[in-house]
């Protein structure tokens, strides 16, 4: 079922009051992870509540705790919990954002202030501003739906279940909690989810995301001396901690990118036609991971290959040594203690648990091979298992069909390479199929200096989810 023609002209007449209310959204600089922006994010979640209640939904703040930030125990935001509908003959679809940013100082580099919405004077569309595309815009997209459909008089296709939450950008901590103290009260008769809080591979071509890559954190200690020695008094007597490390780390992973590790390789899942069919069909060209990464350093030349390394095979990345000497200069210490870290993005069959058993029998294995006097702790800090979801869901479907009425291009179907933990706690929890279905483009810099949305991705973004309700309205379950 189409979208009714009327929302559709009624998106694109109010273009201006929409860019204004993320405008608004954006001014209110709701870092999650900053003591001092804890009232802004309470004020955040406050326009929610109103915006959504002058708009006829049903609406609560929820309490969820508190937490400990910069030293202070301070309540965590409130998780905003709203209804629209409740026709038993309706599908019920649950959505869910984050109204929490980033940090962004204007002294970081930004062209124009972070937490004013900027239109890009040269007139590309471009709007800037902190929250514009992760995740205030594709929040607002839904509340724009609402404002059409309630000044039309025209019922929404599905009833309409919103949870948003202000804790995203800071480990979303205690939502797991309140999605399972909640499953059988607010979360009970839904159907299906959707998530926009992703964005396009690349500038042209919209996509359906899904699956996400999960991630193990890991450091591997090495504890020799009681304190830093000189190299010119003791190199050359002693077990060196950071010799040991060096090692290990080198033992890891190939510059090829190939993981050393005994059976993490065997772990994963076969490839299947229709996946490599999804694959091999991505809009996507080598130069565009080019120009993400500033050069010709790819590992394959392949464009089928270079997704998957991305998207659908583990990976071994090494990220730092605590410890060690790395200021400016010259400086001939031997540490006495030294931390490696280190992640292995997850993908199906490699479970946090399944890995780490492989990772640390085999640091220690190799780490017995050395010899060495010191001592050895490897462990995981933190860990995420991956995601996957049925792209032939009826949920996908009239999502693809939605993508291909509003943008007139069939989108490509994409998995990311990069975590998005409360999409496995919904989809765990609640049992759902989860859609990640994406608003902004590959260039928005989310979390980076100059975020921003373009105009068009903003409109038709709002255009989609409500054509996605449309058709998801229509479509057979089967």
């Amino acid at each position: 079922m189409a979208a009714d023609p009327k929302f559709l002209k009624y998106v694109d007449d109010h273009q201006d009051d929409y860019i204004k209310r993320l405008s608004d959204a954006v001014a209110i600089a709701s870092v999650s992870g900053n003591l001092a922006y804890v009232k802004d994010v309470e004020a955040m979640g406050e326009y929610l509540v109103q915006q959504l209640t002058a708009l006829g939904a049903t609406v609560e703040k929820r309490a969820i705790g508190t937490h400990t930030l910069e030293g202070k125990e301070v309540d965590l935001p409130p998780v905003i919990i709203g209804q629209v509908g409740n026709d038993p003959k309706k599908k019920t679809l649950l959505v869910y954002g984050h109204y929490d940013v980033q940090p962004a100082l204007k002294e970081d580099g930004w062209l124009y202030p972070p937490f004013e919405l900027t239109p890009d004077p040269k007139g590309s569309g471009k709007l800037y501003g902190r929250g514009s595309t992760d995740d205030k815009g594709p929040v607002l997209g839904w509340i724009n739906v609402l404002e059409a459909h309630k000044n039309l008089g025209i019922e929404l296709p599905v009833n309409l279940k919103m949870c948003f939450e202000g804790m995203e950008e800071n480990g979303s901590v205690n939502l797991d909690k309140f999605i399972e103290s909640e499953k059988d009260k607010f979360f009970t008769g839904v159907d299906c989810m959707c998530i926009s809080d992703n964005y396009w591979l690349d500038t042209k071509t919209p996509c359906l995301t899904y699956g996400l890559r999960g991630i193990n954190y890991y450091e591997i200690k090495i504890n020799g001396p009681d304190r830093d020695l000189h190299s010119g008094v003791f190199g050359g007597t002693v077990h060196e901690p950071m010799t040991d490390l060096i090692t290990l780390m080198s033992k890891l992973v190939t510059g090829d990118g190939q993981i050393l590790i005994p059976g993490v390789k065997e772990m994963i899942a076969p490839v299947t036609d229709d996946e490599r069919a999804k694959f091999e069909a991505i809009h996507f060209a080598m130069k565009d991971i080019h120009d993400a990464v500033g050069g010709d350093v790819t590992i394959h030349d392949d464009g089928v290959k270079t997704l998957m390394g991305r998207m659908r095979n583990p990976s071994l990345s090494l990220h730092g040594i605590e410890g060690a000497f790395s200021a400016p200069g010259s400086k001939t210490v031997i540490p006495c203690q030294v931390k490696g870290k280190f992640s292995i993005r997850l993908v199906p069959n490699l479970t946090v648990a399944g890995v780490t058993e492989k990772v640390v029998d085999y640091v220690k294995a190799e780490f017995a091979k050395l010899g060495s006097k010191n001592k050895l702790d490897v462990y995981l800090t933190h860990g995420g298992e991956p995601w996957l979801a049925d792209p032939n869901h009826y949920s996908y479907r009239a999502a693809h069909k939605a993508t291909e009425a509003v943008y007139g291009q069939t989108p490509d179907y994409t998995r990311e390479g990069g975590s998005i933990p409360v999409t496995l706690d919904f989809a765990n929890i609640l049992g759902l199929n989860v859609l990640l279905l994406p608003v902004g483009r590959g260039d928005d810099g989310a979390h980076s200096t100059n975020e921003k949305i373009d105009t068009s991705n903003y409109i038709n973004g709002t255009k989609l989810l409500g054509s996605y309700m449309y058709e998801l309205a229509a479509i057979s379950k089967d």
